[in-house]
């Protein structure tokens, strides 16, 4: 695979010195750029033309979310990861509402961090685990789905659409839920990097999903 091309934003240089020595390892990325505030993210992107910006969510200027949305006004294709420190559950759902493909905390192991990267690259969302029980835990404490229905028909909903899959298939959405990247869901279930790609990639079309946080919710549903 390629070496995703990142635009880095942060406002704390030290911060920012760190994340480019933990990403420029041989399985990597390429950091391009570096900006030091949320009002110099269209501008790089403009000129660099990444395949990934990651980019803090609290800045002095222009913080993350509001240059989220920026930057999808201007260009809409962008793939953005936010990076932080606080893991509330409103900043989850506000990234992810502007457009956000992921939401990672720094403390974040190295090689999750790469492989979050690589993720957005190939199109994918990427969530921490704490991340994607919070956000789980915030969509299914709301008073209902998105068209008002009650939680139980949720829940029903949700039970039929996993008895649409393989048993193998319900192993790897229920480790997808708990926010594991397709390595991390490699090792915990001893299949290979691609049959795991191409589980989720089943379960997707089964289910008429379109991203991991999808199949998060589904079985946050299908097991509440």
């Amino acid at each position: 695979m390629a070496r995703p091309r990142v635009v880095l934003v942060d406002d704390d240089a030290l911060v920012r010195a760190g994340l480019r020595m933990m990403l420029g390892g041989p399985d990597g990325v390429d950091v391009v750029a570096e900006g030091d505030d949320g009002d110099r993210v269209v501008e790089l992107v403009g000129r660099h033309r990444p395949d990934v910006v990651l980019m803090d969510i609290r800045m002095a200027r222009v913080d993350g979310l509001e240059a989220t949305r920026e930057l999808l006004r201007t260009y809409p294709g962008t793939k953005v990861l936010i990076l932080t420190t606080f893991d509330a559950d409103a900043y989850v759902l506000e990234a992810l509402r502007a457009g956000a493909r992921g939401f990672v905390l720094k403390d974040t192991p190295p090689p999750r961090l790469v492989a979050a990267v690589h993720e957005v690259a190939g199109g994918d969302h990427a969530l921490s685990p704490s991340v994607a029980a919070l956000l789980v835990r915030q969509v299914a404490d709301g008073a209902g789905g998105s068209d008002g229905s009650p939680r139980d028909e949720r829940a029903a909903r949700a039970r039929d659409a996993l008895a649409r899959l393989t048993d193998r298939e319900v192993e790897v959405a229920r480790a997808v839920a708990g926010g594991g990247s397709n390595a991390d869901i490699s090792r915990e279930l001893y299949l290979s990097v691609p049959t795991v790609k191409a589980h989720v990639s089943s379960i997707l079309a089964k289910l008429g999903l379109t991203n991991r946080v999808q199949v998060a919710l589904l079985v946050h549903d299908a097991e509440s």
